[in-house]
């Protein structure tokens, strides 16, 4: 998760996350690289003497015209892909609905029969040794790890948005309509997130955890907590 001196993205969890952590730094160098260009010209232009004919160059038009086209195309392509993507889903192996309440999150289990539970923020004084202030919940989302978990975001009540950063995941919840969006944890771990949509007096105090854990694990979990 982050810490305070954190410049950078929390590390990559899944392979959208790492596609986008990708992208951002790919973005960062073509706008270095035209900042660098940008400030080159400015200093050789006040300090140079120029010609009428340097300033009049034909060359020098349909150089500042192809350019900004190449450079978007650069950023446009990897872009789409990454949104592309983003918005595939193909065949998850869970299926999760998450549910936005002021100021609680539902999830249903839809492959388990009558498996569902609240998600509450446990309160400062509750707090166990070592949990995380404002991020902790009573009840985790587990998913098994390495397997493409497909995730069903609406609400109750006002919007919500269902947002864990290190799995790329931000998906509006809506009232009245279902959004969807998947992830694959690459890894075992617990991922934080919040609500990401201004909901109300209590926004912030409404977080998201989902621990990726093997598979045995989570058939043993689901077993005994759907029972």
């Amino acid at each position: 998760m982050a810490n305070h001196s954190q410049l950078g993205f929390q590390d990559a969890s899944s392979p959208i996350m790492e596609e986008l952590v990708e992208f951002h730094d790919h973005a960062l160098m073509v706008a270095l690289a035209i900042c660098t260009l940008v400030l080159y010209l400015l200093t050789f232009m006040l300090t140079e003497k120029l010609s009428s004919s340097t300033i009049n160059a034909q060359e020098i038009e349909l150089v500042w015209t192809i350019l900004p086209a190449i450079v978007l195309i650069m950023l446009a392509l990897p872009s789409l892909q990454i949104l592309y993507m983003m918005d595939e889903i193909n065949e998850p192996d869970l299926t999760l609905k998450a549910i936005g309440h002021q100021w609680y999150w539902t999830y249903e289990y839809t492959d388990f029969k009558d498996f569902t539970f609240d998600s509450y923020m446990i309160p400062t004084t509750d707090l166990p040794l070592g949990h995380f202030r404002l991020l902790e919940v009573d009840h985790r989302v587990i998913v098994p790890m390495e397997s493409p978990v497909r995730v069903i975001v609406t609400a109750d009540d006002v919007l919500h948005s269902w947002a864990v950063p290190s799995l790329g995941v931000k998906t509006d919840a809506i009232p009245g309509r279902l959004n969807q969006t998947s992830f694959v944890a690459t890894r075992p771990g617990v991922f934080y997130g919040q609500c990401s949509e201004i909901c109300g007096a209590n926004h912030s105090f409404m977080p998201i955890v989902v621990e990726s854990a093997p598979l045995t694990y989570f058939e043993r979990w689901s077993s005994m907590t759907s029972s």
